[in-house]
């Protein structure tokens, strides 16, 4: 082999290595992505994610059912909740404790993945942590829909 050869199969082989990194890298980035949704904006999609998301938006009154357990079994009790925005709602399946705070009509994010139904099989909750607070993808998706004011907005 050529010295102009060598130099060749050299900067071949830095850049196929440069390529399968990126590419390695792209590959392990698209399947760690969750994605944050409203009812609405998932009501909207052509296709329902294959990933785990995040919905956000508020427990709707009435909907919170709770499975039969036994008071051993309190960890692993099923429980059946609707997350509203006020426009679309999607129904929520859990099997675990709930945070203290959580309640009917009270914000919510909850992570997991969809169901072939349309319910989200979630594995994680996470409810507001005081009376001031709303995660701020569910305000800024309630805000779009104009069912969010804030204090200074209602006061005026």
């Amino acid at each position: 082999m050529t010295r102009k050869q060598k130099r060749m199969f050299s900067l071949f082989a830095v850049f196929a290595a440069a390529g399968l990194a990126l590419g390695l890298t792209l590959s392990a980035l698209r399947t760690s992505i969750t994605y944050f949704y409203t009812p609405s904006q998932l009501l909207a999609l052509d296709a329902a994610p294959a990933n785990v998301i995040r919905l956000g938006g508020l427990v709707e009154n009435g909907s919170i059912a709770h499975g039969e357990t036994s008071g051993a079994d309190i960890k692993n009790a099923i429980v059946s909740f609707v997350v509203t925005d006020g426009a679309a709602a999607t129904p929520v399946r859990y099997q675990g404790l709930l945070p203290d705070l959580f309640r009917e009509g009270q914000g919510v994010v909850v992570q997991g993945r969809l169901d072939g139904e349309g319910t989200l099989i979630a594995d994680t909750v996470l409810a507001k942590h005081d009376e001031n607070y709303m995660p701020k993808e569910v305000m800024d998706a309630l805000k779009e829909q104009g069912l969010w004011q804030d204090e200074e907005e209602v006061g005026s």
